[in-house]
């Protein structure tokens, strides 16, 4: 097995889906490795880069597979990645031990359509195995509070970078 160290961040794109209130879109996961409490096991829709896929179609795709969503206007993008690291003693049992963590580029979008359109029941139109058992519109600073502690610091930098589309 690698050393931990070296192994590489898996890509992936986050997104920061904004109601006409200015609050996000978080889901309560329905479970992996990486959540050990129901406190901690919300976040929003994020997911892999496929190989030679564009990150903002990346992001799109993630976000129909996730939730459902199609109805909605980019707002802004974080410059670069955010990145993190797994805790060691799981790192073996997520991604199949491939990865030390994740680099994320991040997207601030505006949701436009009916909460109608919101399905994690059977998301992308009932051809992608639900990942949330719930989910809710929050207030975008509350989100570090909310994620597993490992991936906090990327939260707080995503706060701080879309602070202005949280408003109505």
């Amino acid at each position: 097995m690698k050393n931990f160290e070296d192994l590489p961040y898996r890509a992936c794109v986050g997104l920061a889906v904004f109601n006409a209130e200015g609050r996000v879109f978080v889901g309560r996961r329905l479970g992996g490795p990486e959540h050990v409490d129901a406190i901690h096991s919300w976040q929003m829709p994020q997911g892999g880069i496929d190989e030679d896929e564009d990150p903002y179609e990346a992001a799109l795709r993630e976000l129909y597979e996730e939730t459902n969503i199609r109805s909605i206007r980019k707002l802004g993008e974080i410059d670069g990645w955010l990145r993190y690291d797994i805790p060691r003693d799981i790192a073996g049992q997520a991604w199949k031990g491939k990865y030390r963590g994740q680099k994320q580029k991040w997207y601030a979008l505006r949701f436009t359509g009916d909460e109608s359109e919101i399905d994690i029941a059977t998301p992308g139109g009932g051809a992608h195995k639900p990942e949330f058992v719930e989910w809710r519109w929050e207030k975008l600073e509350s989100t570090p509070e909310l994620i597993v502690p490992f991936k906090r610091r990327v939260y707080d930098d995503v706060v701080k970078a879309f602070m202005g589309f949280a408003q109505a």
